[in-house]
């Protein structure tokens, strides 16, 4: 079983950043499949950015080059550093993990970009 938790939600204006946190309620040195998705009103929850199974990062289009996702193991803490936001970036964000064949999903956090 595994507990996320994200944090760091908020108003912003276009052109601002944000960080985004996600605390684990275990420890994630060994969960290699997690990361963050958003949904915005009447759309699907999509994938932003994650830690692949391989190692790697992978980030939807719309985001590359302005997200980055990273994580503290020893913290048990994924983040999402958001930088020149754009009011198309409004949506929950959900962290997300799949471990064991399992998947988790925190609670959401509102981000709003206004123009």
């Amino acid at each position: 079983q595994v507990q996320l938790v994200e944090s760091g939600g908020g108003l912003v204006q276009a052109g601002g950043s944000l960080r985004l946190s996600c605390a684990a309620s275990r420890i994630i040195f060994n969960i290699r499949d997690m990361g963050w998705y958003r949904q915005a009103p009447g759309k699907q929850r999509e994938l932003v950015a994650t830690f692949t199974r391989g190692g790697s990062t992978k980030y939807a289009e719309s985001v590359s080059g302005r997200f980055t996702v990273s994580r503290d193991n020893a913290k048990n803490t994924v983040f999402l550093q958001m930088n020149s936001l754009k009011p198309e970036d409004t949506a929950v964000y959900y962290c997300n993990a799949n471990y064991l064949g399992a998947t988790y999903w925190g609670q959401g956090t509102q981000v709003t970009v206004s123009s």
